[in-house]
């Protein structure tokens, strides 16, 4: 019998304020769905966890209505819903990412939109699903990492270089040379990461929001396996402490530069396949 547990925490805004998570999880009988919803920090622009909540909705009741249909197709389809619904325009939309699971009696399907893995474990080992696109964008030598790393601080400072930071990366977005992300084009589904395995290959998979993954892929805490055993041992909200306690010893971003101080956090365990 499937097994589903779910664990999410909100972080802090990018002024270090409380405020409700930007992080959506859908959870099916078949499938689970985990978005992120974009920081952005232009004005008038609704925020990247309204544009993730309604995202959500709109995929779910597709993958309940289509158990069978392409994932990609799906994800195309809602997106292009929700634009045609909020009357929506491409360079000027909020934006999420995107990681769905489904299985069937012969197979588990997977979908990775930008930065929410999925780690899949079973009889032979584990594979992970990424979106390597936005790692790939060329890196200027002036970011708000390296003012954090050398002691700036969560500032007005850092604000402003922040807000520099993702003006440049915007450019960047869905671009045949930059990255890909749901938002106001339905196109970038067809760019997202892609994976089936037969169904007795996977026993449990993670699907995880990067204020998650950081735990593994940038700060070295844990291994994938290792957050998979943890997650079954003591739940998968075990796997969210273990990084914000690590991040509380770091209030200053100088070990591990990041956007905030504490990111929100989602993970799925999707256990007994």
């Amino acid at each position: 019998m499937v097994e589903i547990r779910v664990a999410e925490q909100a972080g802090v805004g990018v002024t270090g304020r409380e405020r409700p998570t930007e992080d959506h999880v859908v959870v099916l009988d078949n499938a689970v769905a985990v978005l992120d919803g974009a920081t952005n920090l232009t004005p008038g622009l609704p925020s990247g966890g309204w544009y993730a909540g309604v995202l959500a909705h709109r995929l779910g009741e597709l993958l309940r209505a289509a158990p069978e249909a392409d994932l990609a197709d799906l994800l195309a389809e809602a997106i292009r819903a929700v634009v045609e619904a909020e009357g929506l325009v491409p360079g000027r939309s909020p934006s999420s990412t995107v990681a769905v699971a489904r299985w069937t009696p012969d197979r588990v399907d997977a979908l990775v939109l930008a930065d929410s893995p999925i780690a899949a474990f079973g009889p032979r080992g584990y594979q992970v699903l990424v979106d390597e696109h936005l790692s790939r964008l060329p890196r200027s030598p002036h970011t708000f990492r390296e003012r954090l790393r050398t002691g700036g601080g969560y500032d007005q400072a850092h604000l402003e270089a922040l807000r520099e930071g993702m003006t440049r990366t915007a450019t960047y977005r869905n671009t045949p040379d930059g990255f890909w992300v749901a938002e106001a084009d339905p196109e970038a589904a067809r760019h997202a990461s892609r994976a089936s395995w037969p169904r007795e290959e996977v026993g449990a998979l993670l699907l995880a929001t990067d204020g998650v993954s950081c735990g593994v892929t940038d700060y070295g805490l844990l291994t994938w396996p290792e957050a998979l055993d943890l997650a079954r041992s003591r739940g998968p909200r075990a796997v969210l402490d273990v990084v914000r306690e690590a991040e509380a010893t770091d209030p200053g971003g100088v070990r591990w530069p990041r956007a905030k101080r504490h990111d929100d956090q989602a993970l799925v365990l999707v256990d007994g396949l």
